[in-house]
């Protein structure tokens, strides 16, 4: 009986279907269920998910990257064997994933009056992530890759140097971004922004402190001096700690940083990397007690492991080195997503002052990039600190200063400190220990191996501009 009743129900079904077919769509529609969602709530998940996620990334990837920390096990990553992500190293879904709902957000501000104020966030934030994309990877799916309704499903690589300079890329979207946060004129609120609070001026500060960076980045291939001497006379760019786009982490669960959620194990898989010892070392940098804490063996000593163990081969004491400080893990409302400082954008400044790009004191920059850096990470500036072991003038290579100075700051975005070592070789990054990459510093991000699966025929052209998906080829910025 009940398998009669079954086969009768869907024929009922059927018949109803074919009946009303053409008022099917407002029959199933729920009136209290919204369509599409709405900018406020998604902007927010875009600017805190990228953030939480690329923090972690940056932690537990990056900084073996740039040498900041080393893994003691499950370690294959930290041995560059990059297309073997572990505990990270694989930041490609997050940014495509933010990429994509932030299209979400420009592409309803730009056809929806209501949603005019989002444009120039919603701008700002594509020319970010953007960057972080193509500065990692190189040539990236960028101008088609959100378009898979209307166009494709499988987006041919952009150029790295067209992502940067071509019309909706990087350097045109922040300057688009503003523009269109210059322009607007209703009274409707920016709402769901958690790095401003619906600030629509500190976006412009974000940006043009975004346009620095870039422009810098991208000095050895262009002249940007008269661009970058506009923003600076005109100073409105992130000054101060307080006008940093940061959001904070909480101290537990749903908020606090991820290496808190984490089991121990995880995060006492990281330790101090020779690296960070040595140069902290030399500059007798109080930090150290900040991002670091003492061996469980010499509660009155700091000690770095040199990168890349084999850890099959190699026996390791844990209480002989030095774990990421309590900030990481147990005090994580301290710690906060870093989306882009005043300490950093001085330290960019200072090198295109010291370059002769723009007309500054790089030596007053500098000295207030580092003062900011302490402030940022809780640490009490020794007054001697600038008169001594990090005085401007005390090397003989003040680039190093500026680089290294920002590279010890970024702490928090270890991928940051990597692709400034890609760009200037500083600070002196070691040889591993057991290197799967013939003894080669990785100089780029592979392509995820989805990609070669996913999207065969662009991803075949992309590996064979690589050099076979090389890691030791360098992107357009780097190359000769």
């Amino acid at each position: 009986m009940k398998k009669v009743v079954y086969i009768s129900a869907i024929l009922i079904l059927i018949l109803s279907a074919n009946s009303c077919t053409k008022d099917f769509k407002e029959i199933n529609t729920n009136p209290n269920a919204p369509l599409e969602v709405e900018p406020s709530l998604l902007l927010r998940e875009v600017i805190y998910d990228y953030g939480e996620q690329m923090s972690y990334e940056g932690f537990v990837a990056g900084n073996l990257l740039g040498q900041y920390l080393t893994a003691l096990d499950f370690n294959l990553f930290d041995r560059h064997a990059l297309k073997s992500p572990q505990l990270g190293g694989n930041p490609w879904p997050v940014i495509y994933t933010n990429l994509r709902d932030n299209e979400i957000i420009l592409q309803q501000s730009q056809n929806e009056p209501a949603y005019r104020v989002y444009e120039g966030p919603a701008l700002i934030l594509k020319a970010y992530m953007a960057a972080a994309l193509t500065d990692l990877y190189g040539d990236v799916p960028y101008y088609n890759a959100f378009r898979g309704k209307e166009l494709t499903t499988t987006p041919a690589y952009d150029a790295q140097e067209d992502i940067y300079l071509g019309e909706g890329g990087i350097l045109d979207n922040l300057a688009k971004g503003i523009a269109a946060i210059q322009a607007y004129e209703g009274s409707i609120p920016l709402e769901g922004d958690i790095l401003f609070n619906g600030d629509l001026s500190e976006w412009v500060r974000f940006a043009n402190s975004l346009r620095i960076k870039h422009l810098m980045r991208i000095s050895s291939k262009m002249d940007v001096s008269a661009e970058l001497q506009q923003i600076y006379s005109e100073g409105n760019y992130i000054m101060n700690n307080q006008q940093n786009a940061v959001f904070d982490f909480t101290s537990g669960e749903p908020n606090s940083f991820r290496m808190e959620q984490l089991r121990v194990g995880d995060f006492n898989n990281f330790v101090m990397a020779e690296t960070m010892d040595e140069i902290l070392s030399e500059l007798n940098d109080p930090r150290v007690a900040v991002l670091f804490r003492p061996t469980a063996n010499d509660g009155n000593t700091y000690n770095g492991l040199i990168n890349g163990i084999d850890a099959s081969q190699t026996s390791i004491s844990p209480a002989d080195y030095s774990y990421a400080g309590m900030i990481f893990r147990e005090n994580t409302a301290m710690l906060d997503a870093n989306f882009l400082t005043a300490w950093e954008t001085k330290f960019w400044l200072a090198e295109a002052a010291e370059k002769g790009y723009i007309s500054a004191d790089a030596e007053m920059l500098y000295n207030e990039g580092v003062a900011q850096a302490f402030d940022y990470w809780n640490t009490p500036l020794p007054g001697d600190y600038l008169e001594d072991p990090a005085a401007y003038d005390a090397g003989e290579n003040p680039l190093e200063q500026i680089i290294t100075q920002k590279w010890i700051a970024n702490m928090i975005n270890g991928y940051e400190g990597w692709i400034e070592w890609r760009r200037t070789g500083f600070p002196n990054l070691k040889l591993i220990s057991a290197s799967l990459n013939n003894d080669l510093l990785p100089v780029r991000m592979p392509y995820p191996a989805e990609e070669e699966a996913l999207n065969a025929e662009n991803y075949d052209q992309a590996a064979e501009n690589t050099n076979g998906n090389s890691i030791n080829s360098p992107v357009w910025w780097d190359s000769e």
